[in-house]
């Protein structure tokens, strides 16, 4: 296979105090670790891959063909409430779900949404 994995998902603010929320929603309500800085920009750590925050767009947020981000946690519930103790909305409560394939993948799930209006899906293979 040539492809190893997704290296990073990238996302992109207008705005100083909204590039500020969101790195602070992922490094201290996610506990996620900056991995590198730069002038407009940050790269977090999710263990696997990266999420990338540039402050230099143009502050328009539209949704397209990526409907959310999912991020692989032992601790679904915990992550749900801290999410909703730092103020954001957690739109899908943490539930389990067997997914019908073959063979069938039960899974815990929630889905918030993040500081730029992201989706975010907090993933759980059980």
């Amino acid at each position: 296979m040539l492809i190893k994995g997704i290296h990073h998902i990238s996302m992109k603010c207008a705005a100083k105090e909204d590039f500020d929320r969101a790195k602070d929603f992922y490094t201290g309500t996610l506990g996620l670790s900056i991995c590198r800085e730069w002038p407009d920009g940050i790269m977090i750590d999710t263990g696997n891959g990266f999420i990338e925050i540039f402050c230099n767009g143009e502050g328009e947020r539209a949704k397209g063909a990526i409907r959310h981000v999912a991020l692989l946690t032992d601790h679904v519930d915990e992550l749900s409430d801290q999410i909703k103790m730092a103020g954001y909305e957690v739109f899908v409560e943490p539930t389990d779900v067997v997914i019908g394939s073959a063979p069938p993948y039960p899974i815990r799930m929630a889905f918030c949404t993040g500081p730029l209006g992201e989706e975010i899906e907090l993933f759980c293979e059980r």
